[in-house]
């Protein structure tokens, strides 16, 4: 039988144990309980602000999640200004001109640092506006895990490589997903985000000139404002949602699908004879369960790659590594 003082040392390594996993464990809805108790009524505000001004701004936030947290984790590298010799992921393709939403976290930031200054991430910011951002424009709300931390690095050519594209089909969407530790189902609930925001003449020239699997008056619609000549209204935009809600997050945008309307090419390729056909049928005949699986790949992408504990930092400022 093992001897007291061998109980003792292994309830010693199981203490000290416990006390790491306190100190640098994992992220947590309490995490701000006590060091900032304000912070999620003061981004709700200030992202109400920015809605109420434009609503597309809501789709954005969400976007400017999805592309943070695919590249290095959940740490804010996305907001990185280029400055001297540093480059960040801002001009990388996916994101040039097209990632919007930093003047958002920008004020978000100086207005949570008024009430509780150097407490809060940059990275924690970007995961509650993004809540926010969809709940206030109708879709589902959440408890938000948190204590990440903000890089001090940044990869722009991560950015390039790890960011889907809308050229993508569904195998590839699929495996772009689980190198993130994201499931199908995972993927195919994000991708319901496209049910409210914009997206470039760029983006879906080829699909509305080119593909067959595409509603003939809809790729009408949309090609008498994208002109088949590349270069030519690049920057045009057409909601990704073509019902009557394109500014509300609901589950409008698999409806779509149904009926070949998908915006994109890689939204199409959802409901194309393919494996997610089946639960693209659910989602547009079931809003609850898209919004119960759309908030449980939002916190479940959440949690890729995120600091804590003493990796990391709390940018004083979100666009600037701390010096």
């Amino acid at each position: 039988m093992a001897s007291s003082t061998t109980f003792r040392c292994l309830f010693l390594a199981l203490f000290l144990l416990s006390s790491s996993s306190a100190a640098y464990g994992q992220l947590s809805t309490s995490f701000y309980a006590t060091t900032c108790p304000t912070l999620e009524s003061t981004v709700r505000s200030a992202v109400t602000t920015a809605v109420n001004s434009e609503s597309r701004i809501g789709a954005s936030l969400v976007r400017l999640f999805f592309h943070d947290c695919f590249v290095q984790g959940c740490d804010a590298s996305i907001l990185l200004d280029d400055v001297g010799t540093f480059v960040g992921e801002k001009e990388a393709f996916p994101n040039r001109n097209s990632v919007r939403g930093y003047e958002v976290i920008d004020q978000i930031k100086t207005n949570v640092e008024a009430v509780c200054p150097g407490v809060v991430s940059c990275a924690d910011i970007v995961a509650l506006a993004a809540r926010d951002s969809t709940n206030l424009l109708g879709g589902p709300t959440w408890d938000v895990p948190l204590g990440r931390r903000d890089s001090t690095t940044a990869s722009q050519s991560q950015a390039n490589s790890d960011l889907p594209p809308p050229t993508m089909n569904v195998t590839q969407l699929i495996q772009a997903f689980s190198n993130k530790g994201l499931n199908a189902t995972d993927m195919t609930a994000l991708s319901g985000a496209h049910t409210f925001g914009s997206a470039q003449c760029s983006s879906f020239r080829t699909r509305i000139y080119n593909e067959t699997n595409i509603n003939t008056q809809f790729a009408k619609l949309r090609q008498g404002n994208c002109p088949a000549a590349a270069g030519t209204g690049d920057s045009n935009l057409a909601p990704l949602d073509a019902t009557t809600t394109p500014d509300k997050f609901d589950n409008a945008f698999y409806g779509n699908l149904l009926k070949k309307k998908g915006l994109l090419h890689s939204d199409q390729e959802l409901y194309n004879g393919g494996s997610q056909d089946v639960l693209v049928q659910q989602y547009s005949s079931n809003s609850a369960q898209f919004f119960n699986d759309f908030k449980n790949a939002m916190i479940k992408m959440g949690n890729i790659g995120v600091l804590i504990g003493s990796n990391g930092q709390i940018r004083a400022n979100c666009r600037a590594v701390n010096v």
